[in-house]
């Protein structure tokens, strides 16, 4: 899926496959997330949104399915280890 760079709140790029009814964004920590059954004119508009971070918010995070597909800890690695000394 092609990526359209972002820098609007914590929005850093966002994707969408139409076929698939997929919108994939990624957060300014480094997670990416997906969001099914987006329709194609939301990706419309929050594409060429000039406050895409608030259309999203207003209309995309609390109304679809979301799955994390990548986070900014490194696979395999808990986040907590660093904080407990864990290696």
């Amino acid at each position: 899926m092609e990526m359209k760079k972002i820098n609007s709140g914590k929005l850093r790029a966002i994707g969408y496959d139409a076929r698939a009814r997929l919108l994939q964004v990624q957060l300014d920590n480094g997670d990416m997330l997906q969001y099914s059954g987006v329709g194609d004119d939301l990706w419309r508009r929050l594409s060429g949104s000039g406050a895409a971070w608030s259309f999203f918010r207003d209309n995309i995070e609390e109304e679809f399915t979301v799955k994390k597909v990548s986070g900014s800890a490194p696979e395999g690695k808990n986040p907590l280890d660093e904080l407990f000394n864990k290696k």
